[in-house]
């Protein structure tokens, strides 16, 4: 499929060490991958869901301790330990190659070698970046193809340019104690072995997306950022986009793709999903940040989804699906999972593969009860959502009229408020953090700091990273605006007080109008903060504008309590801390103060 020298010398390299019997390059078409897919259900890597119900849908289980993402096995490999950083797990490039070829050694043996190339972003786009991944597994190759752009188109693009992402995945024998998500940012490589699940062995997700991307974009002068991309259509017609950070648990997927309350549907307003995970970001010509969304397809958390929490998520799976980890409902060839509905399926097969008693299910022990993993998924076509944006597909991206960060916060946080500037809302991405709930393991509360939502996924130090959005800002002459959002303020009683969901489209309009110089904002000790009746509360229960003074109200204990954990979490980073955001936290804690 290629003559370029620099992409067969590395397969040829790589098929000595993991010795297939055979090689098989992926060329996109349908006619492969449903060859592909009949070959997974023989073997039963893969089952077919009713064809009525969930046409070209399947069911994948992954080995019981091969579930997630494995933060404590993933690493950054630089030559010099203090360029991954304090925040990553590090090992020496070389220790790494030779301590991991002894676990690839032949572990092709017997089966076929797909040979995938893909790109990040619209084929030939000046966004877009080309990798090629080496797997053993007709379940990565059907994931790939939904998640990633596959063809001959890629290799023409690439050329006889050397400049790819080189991605080795062998599922080995999914043994936990020898499993590891290798990076090599310097080198262009990326390795994994000894797992099958999504976010360790779809090595253009987070592994490219993200950890080798802003690895690239800091080198580049451009913005890697794990962000959906959102936009909101005005009654005429005009389109606005913002870009949303979100830690884990906060509802990024549910504002991606959310539903306008009805209040606002009346009046001809819509909502665009452009992506909901990752954000590339670059300065265009007219001096805007523009952001593209490098993927093709959503890898969506089931558990909790349904036509209430994200209708427009549901739809994605009704077709060209592949679920992992989910419940097996056998008396129609369906697929179940907690929080779909409360019909629980009377005769069903778990995730692990056996009979499931859904009387025994205990909230408590969900890993051990639930017909669903708790982060069991579904890979799914962008092209099947709803609300895709006609943009989706536009070499050039959007444009940005603001930047949001959010995160989980009882009591510290407002419901929204701006920065004074880039460079302090640069910081306060920096010092984003959720509270942990009831559900997360450990003790209620505890507060994890995830700057830009990219602890787990920089690919380099973490003060690097910051002051390359420093840099960024010094070269956009037209920035967008940054914010911060926070949709889960509690009363006393520990109820909720904001309503969340689709109603989260009130303060993103707010933000716009912000944006627009429309409304005026009240200065704070932490920024700038909405004038309650500015927020509109049409059609809200319950909701008055005194609802809205306490979700804006800052309490300067709390606040003051946070430097103190910030101060802490920036020791931790280490000594790349850019001296402005110390500028800034000194600013916080004199405001707070006053």
């Amino acid at each position: 499929m290629t003559q370029n020298k620099a992409v067969l010398s590395w397969i040829d390299e790589m098929k000595a060490l993991v010795e297939p019997k055979d090689i098989l390059w992926i060329d996109g078409s349908e006619k492969q991958a449903d060859a592909l897919r009949k070959i997974a259900c023989a073997s039963g890597e893969l089952e077919a869901l009713n064809p009525e119900k969930f046409p070209n849908c399947y069911l994948h289980r992954t080995a019981v301790n091969d579930v997630a993402r494995v933060e404590g096995r993933t690493f950054i490999c630089t030559r010099k330990k203090e360029d991954a950083g304090n925040i990553n797990n590090w090992m020496d490039p070389v220790e790494c190659y030779e301590k991991l070829s002894k676990l690839y050694k032949g572990s092709y043996r017997g089966k076929t070698m797909y040979v995938i190339p893909y790109s990040m972003g619209v084929v030939g786009s000046s966004f877009s970046k080309i990798g090629i991944e080496l797997t053993d597994s007709i379940y990565v190759v059907l994931n790939m193809l939904i998640m990633t752009r596959v063809g001959p188109e890629v290799l023409e693009a690439l050329g006889d340019n050397p400049d790819f992402v080189k991605g080795l995945h062998a599922t080995a024998n999914c043994d936990a104690e020898n499993r590891y998500i290798c990076h090599f940012p310097e080198d262009n490589t990326i390795w994994s072995v000894n797992s099958a699940y999504g976010g360790n062995v779809l090595l253009g997700k987070k592994c490219f997306a993200l950890r080798i991307a802003s690895y690239l974009g800091r080198k580049e002068g451009w913005m890697a950022e794990h962000m959906l991309i959102l936009g909101i259509e005005f009654p005429n017609g005009e389109i606005k986009y913002v870009s949303a950070a979100f830690p884990s648990a906060c509802g990024k997927t549910n504002l991606a793709m959310m539903i306008p309350p009805e209040v606002y549907k009346k009046k001809g307003y819509k909502v665009w999903t452009v992506g909901d995970d990752i954000a590339w970001i670059r300065v265009g010509e007219d001096g805007r940040l523009w952001a593209m969304n490098p993927e093709n397809g959503f890898f969506g958390v089931a558990p909790g989804t349904n036509e209430h929490s994200n209708y427009n998520a549901l739809m994605t799976t009704k077709k060209n699906c592949i679920f992992t980890n989910v419940g097996h409902d056998l008396s129609d060839n369906t697929v179940w999972w907690e929080g779909l509905n409360d019909n629980p399926p009377k005769n069903a097969i778990n995730w692990k593969g056996e009979v499931w008693d859904y009387k025994k299910y205990d909230k408590a022990d969900k890993i051990n009860t639930s017909c669903a993993h708790p982060n069991s998924r579904f890979t799914a076509m962008a092209s099947n959502c709803p609300c895709l944006s006609s943009e989706f597909a536009s070499p050039k991206g959007v444009p940005l009229s603001a930047i949001i960060f959010g995160g989980r916060r009882a009591k510290t946080a407002p419901l929204v408020y701006e920065s004074r500037s880039w460079q302090h809302g640069a910081f306060v991405g920096s010092i984003m953090a959720s509270e942990t709930t009831a559900a997360a393991a450990g003790a209620l509360g505890v507060v994890r700091r995830d700057p830009m939502a990219m602890r787990p996924f920089v690919g380099y130090d973490m003060g690097d990273y910051w002051q390359h959005w420093l840099d960024m800002g010094k070269k956009i002459p037209n920035p967008p605006k940054i914010f911060h959002v926070n949709w889960f303020r509690t009363d006393d009683e520990g109820h909720f007080i904001w309503p969340g969901f689709g109603d989260n489209m009130r303060v993103v309009l707010w933000i716009l109008a912000r944006c627009a110089g429309k409304v005026d904002a009240v200065e704070s000790p932490i920024g700038y903060l909405p004038k309650p009746e500015d927020i509109n509360i049409e059609g809200l229960d319950g909701v008055t504008v005194d609802t809205i003074k306490e979700l804006v109200t800052i309490d300067r204990k709390s606040w003051l309590e946070d430097v103190e954990n910030i101060k802490e979490f920036y020791k931790q980073v280490g000594a790349r801390v850019p001296k402005e955001f110390y500028t800034e936290l000194e600013t916080l804690e004199t405001n707070l103060k006053a």
